[in-house]
């Protein structure tokens, strides 16, 4: 896979983030996309494609043919080999690949350091998967709390725990669990937390809020820790609710974390182009770029954090 240069990217939501899987059948009537199998909340690789192709300007007359009147560089080209163009006789797919975004760390409200940052044996290993194929060096198997225990980087330096009679607990929601400290749990904290956020700040206070609970705990929160809000619609005449205008809708709670891989693929109708151009458009990228996933942009919805990371050398 590696004669692709596979990179990998981050979502990092910082407002509520709403990519939405239409009509829902139960109390949501707007819910978000989920996996079929794990039923965990992501966002389609298409719409971060999408959002990635308009942070590069590549609408179709950005990516317009060149002529005598009106020259485009040959960046441009780039463009077109990496997200494809339509509509005319030299129509040709595009070249950059996303994969979906899964979820990496979910927050949930905590009784203690205010939020958690939750993540589980089973999300960790599909992420080392991930890792894997870009090949960046692997941090260790991930720990594995057993039910009702939570594992922390460090329980000196960790917010969400509280010490009683000499045992250190952890409050998620209702939930209560026996909490320890390990080291490894610091290494997993301390690479995403570099991989992901630029500022010493935040990568602080991500150490300090980092807890791994076990796969089924983590099922649990990732379908009921969801930030779920009612909306309504008012008659402009008489101020008062319209019949039937009341939804309720579902989105992923600002500060969620979701990972993907990027590569480029055979680049097909500009062959002056080579895929090292093609990724370059992500690897290329320094820090964070702020883009908007999603909709209800016009209400703040889906204000995120895009940033790559490749294997070094």
């Amino acid at each position: 896979m590696n004669d692709r240069q596979h990179l990998m990217y981050w979502v990092h939501a910082l407002t509520p983030l709403h990519v939405g899987a239409g009509r829902g059948e139960g109390h949501i009537d707007l819910p978000l996309m989920r996996e079929g199998v794990t039923k965990y909340p992501f966002v389609p690789g298409s719409s971060v494609k999408g959002v990635f192709a308009d942070v590069h300007g590549a609408t179709d007359d950005a990516r317009r043919p060149s002529t005598d009147q009106q020259p485009n560089p040959k960046h441009d080209r780039i463009l077109q080999a990496a997200f494809g163009r339509a509509g005319d006789d030299h129509s040709n797919a595009g070249a950059l690949a996303f994969t979906d975004a899964r979820l990496v760390c979910l927050p949930v409200q905590s009784l203690y350091g205010t939020c958690a940052w939750c993540t589980c044996p089973f999300v960790l290993n599909r992420l080392i998967r991930d890792l894997e194929a870009v090949g960046i060096p692997l941090i260790g198997p991930p720990p594995k709390p057993e039910k009702g225990r939570a594992i922390v980087p460090d329980l000196a330096t960790s917010k969400l725990c509280v010490s009683n009679e000499g045992k250190s607990s952890a409050l998620l929601l209702d939930l209560d669990f026996t909490v320890s400290g390990s080291p490894i749990a610091s290494s997993w904290a301390t690479k995403l937390a570099e991989w992901i956020f630029p500022d010493k700040t935040w990568q602080d206070l991500f150490l300090e809020r980092f807890i791994v609970v076990d796969d089924d705990t983590f099922s649990f929160l990732a379908t009921t820790a969801t930030e779920v809000q009612p909306h309504i619609r008012i008659e402009p005449d008489t101020k008062t609710v319209m019949p039937g205008a009341l939804w309720y809708e579902e989105s992923l709670p600002a500060e969620s974390i979701l990972a993907g891989i990027v590569w480029c693929d055979r680049v097909f109708g500009v062959s002056d182009v080579k895929r090292e151009e093609v990724l370059g458009l992500c690897k290329n990228r320094t820090g964070q770029e702020a883009v908007q996933i999603g909709g209800k942009a016009s209400v703040g919805k889906g204000r995120c954090n895009l940033s790559f990371t490749h294997a070094q050398g």
